[in-house]
């Protein structure tokens, strides 16, 4: 299995950091966010991963050919000259991840939590359908499952808008694992710029996605400079 980390955004929420460097290399406990990710996913035996680069690409690039984890095979995908969002960052990435031809781990690169990869790449094994990982955390937009355990639509609980199907409601954890199939359903996407939850949503009516729900869940999405003290305690508390 190979992986793909979203390092390309601008980082808004997280200035005047990202002012002068990409959100990234925002250092937690001693240690950039790419780092942190990197680690994880080396952890659970994946050595080949893809990052996206944007906003000051330069010094990620150069933070990559210095402090590579020692075994691990990084590949830029370099989006400076168009900003692709997550769905089309993907699917600008496939050729250096294999062309589909083996499922692909794809995660944010400002979101940290204590997920067990080894148990998720596990269950991926077992079905091997796409896996999106999703918790009953609190927020305003939903993934919605039906009966089944896959994704059927996606519903705004603020603006009260409901997309295709609405049933449970799960929050989309910034992680998942995309079948050969579904890579292939993304490479035969005609847009160029689109997320993957409206890549999820034109797919799930004939293209099986699987919430999954860890055990004894919690993440945090490193995204505003006012909840950096707090992202720098859960870092530490991850033991890493």
């Amino acid at each position: 299995m190979k992986a793909m980390i979203f390092a390309a955004g601008f980082g808004t929420r997280l200035k005047p950091l990202t002012d002068r460097m990409p959100k990234a290399l925002v250092p937690l406990a001693g240690k950039p966010l790419l780092r942190w990710q990197l680690e994880k996913l080396m952890d659970a035996g994946i050595r080949d991963i893809v990052v996206n680069v944007h906003h000051l690409p330069e010094q990620i690039i150069e933070y990559i050919s210095e402090h590579c984890p020692q075994g691990c095979r990084v590949k830029i995908s370099d989006e400076r000259k168009h900003l692709l969002d997550t769905g089309g960052g993907l699917k600008n990435a496939l050729a250096l991840l294999g062309d589909g031809r083996e499922p692909v781990l794809a995660c944010n690169v400002d979101i940290l939590s204590n997920i067990d990869v080894h148990a998720l790449i596990r269950q991926y094994e077992t079905i091997g359908e796409s896996l999106l990982v999703v918790s009953p955390r609190t927020t305003q937009r939903y993934l919605c499952f039906g009966e089944d355990g896959c994704l059927c639509g996606w519903t705004n609980l603020k603006t009260g808008e409901i997309r295709l199907q609405d049933g449970r409601h799960l929050a989309f954890s910034g992680m998942q694992i995309l079948s050969t199939e579904a890579l292939q359903r993304l490479c035969d996407m005609p847009d160029t710029v689109f997320s993957m939850i409206d890549f999820y949503l034109s797919q799930c009516q004939t293209l099986r996605l699987h919430a999954y729900v860890p055990q004894d869940y919690h993440m945090m999405d490193v995204g505003k400079i006012d909840c950096l003290q707090e992202a720098e305690e859960f870092a530490l508390s991850l033991g890493k």
